[in-house]
């Protein structure tokens, strides 16, 4: 894995994938509380509606997609070298970054930038995506990937899969 630089195998490796399994938690285990903190004070706060089973398995069905996120992420990206493999997943990690972004819009457009007023849940759903988001751009514009790492994958010399 040497020719990953050492900032993007700890974030992408284990850093994010942890942070994803504690959405699936509370998800999963925790949903009023999951559902609550997602608001900001004094602002559109929306009420976190009653846990009808429809309810419960949204949860459910997001806390599995947490998981998959957060093993794909680890179990695909530690079995290889292969640039071309990492960019691609964190390409489409990326686009899920963008609709992640987008499923928070109905708090309004405060909850993107209001800082200072987010709670846990927020600063996760939106601050830790900003991170994420951030370090996927800077991967997949070869922000501290040497050149010969670049041009030994584009030729083929890096082990692959």
């Amino acid at each position: 894995m040497s020719n990953i630089p050492l900032i993007y195998r700890l974030f992408f490796l284990y850093i994010e994938p942890v942070s994803a399994l504690a959405g699936a938690y509370y998800a999963a285990f925790r949903p009023n509380e999951y559902l609550a903190d997602l608001s900001l004070p004094g602002g559109n706060l929306l009420e976190p509606p009653s846990l009808t089973t429809q309810n419960s398995m949204v949860l459910l069905q997001l806390a599995n997609l947490y998981l998959l996120f957060a093993l794909n992420e680890h179990l695909v990206l530690s079995s290889t070298t292969s640039l071309k493999t990492w960019r691609r997943l964190l390409f489409c990690l990326l686009v899920a970054d963008f609709g992640h972004l987008i499923s928070m819009a109905p708090l309004g457009a405060d909850v993107f930038w209001r800082v200072g007023d987010w709670n846990a849940m927020v600063w996760g759903s939106v601050g830790f995506v900003y991170a994420g988001a951030s370090m996927r751009m800077a991967f997949l514009a070869g922000l501290g990937i040497g050149a010969e790492n670049v041009n030994e994958n584009a030729a083929g010399k890096l082990k692959t899969e």
